[in-house]
C-alpha cells in the first residue's frame, strides 16, 4: 500500500484548518507527522457515474421564456 509521510510544523497547517480544526491544543504549534493513505481499495475513478435526477415527477421541460422577467401588468398584480 503506497502512503505519504511528511512532518510538519501545525502552524503550518492553517491553510489546512477546516481540516485539522479539531486539533487538540497540545499539539497546537508542535511538529507532528502527517500520514496520508487509501481507506478504500477502490479507486473513485472506477466508480461508474450515475445520472442525478431531481424530484420525483416526470415533467416535461420547461417552456420557452419562463425564466424572463414577468410583464408590468402581472407584477402590479402581484403586488410588485
Amino acid at each position: 500500500m503506497e502512503f505519504v509521510r511528511q512532518t510538519v510544523s501545525t502552524a503550518d497547517l492553517a491553510d489546512f484548518n477546516s481540516v485539522f480544526m479539531n486539533l487538540p491544543p497540545s499539539l497546537r504549534n508542535k511538529r507532528v507527522d502527517i500520514i496520508i493513505m487509501p481507506s478504500d481499495t477502490a479507486d473513485v475513478s472506477e466508480k461508474p457515474k450515475q445520472e442525478l435526477k431531481l424530484g420525483f415527477l416526470d415533467l416535461p421541460p420547461l417552456p420557452n421564456g419562463f425564466f424572463e422577467p414577468l410583464p408590468e401588468e402581472d407584477l402590479q398584480a402581484w403586488g410588485l
